[in-house]
């Protein structure tokens, strides 16, 4: 028997039908559900130290279970002494079991350990149903161990849904538990 995560299982179980029950859908199939999240992670540091990619490949590949790569320059910009091809960030993409495992942790441990954490804002759908939205530190996550951090990093990340509208994303993300600060409609 497969491993199911937690809100895959409350996916299923809750969100599914209480989506059904509010956007009159007639079928499970056309309820919005999460694709896929993508971390990133700009390092600006880097060009003048290189090893500040290595830490965070190291750090990025902690946080979300699944092996960094490092983002390269597209083209060059003289004014930053940045060349085409050096790495200046570090990605990652989860799908599957390590997405919601990630979103889990995302949401239950991480996201409340922000400072003065007010919830997160409600204005980054961007129109088709996608939302991101910026973290200032990575050291919310518990994988992240705070002796060894040298430098504090924010990153991006963006929960990519099937969700035609952004309101269909809101109320997926809201169903799941998402902190959002309270919307005034």
């Amino acid at each position: 028997m497969r491993y199911i995560p937690r809100l895959e299982k409350k996916y299923r179980e809750e969100v599914v039908p209480a989506l059904t029950k509010k956007f009159n859908y007639s079928s499970p199939m056309q309820v919005p559900r999460i694709v896929k999240i993508a971390l990133n992670q700009g390092i600006g540091a880097a060009i003048a130290d290189k090893k500040l990619i290595d830490l965070g490949i190291a750090e990025m590949t902690k946080i979300a279970g699944q092996r960094a790569v490092p983002t390269v320059s597209k083209k060059d910009v003289s004014n930053f002494k940045l060349r085409k091809k050096m790495p200046i960030g570090v990605r990652v993409t989860l799908r599957r079991e390590r997405m919601w495992e990630f979103l889990d942790r995302l949401i239950s441990i991480s996201l409340p350990r922000v400072r003065d954490f007010q919830g997160v804002s409600e204005k980054g759908f961007d129109g088709r149903g996608n939302y991101s939205f910026g973290i200032t530190e990575q050291i919310i996550f518990t994988e992240i161990e705070l002796d060894k951090v040298s430098h504090i990093n924010g990153m991006d990340i963006t929960i990519v849904t099937t969700a035609r509208t952004d309101e269909e994303a809101y109320e997926l993300l809201k169903e799941f538990g998402f902190p959002f600060k309270n919307k005034n409609k």
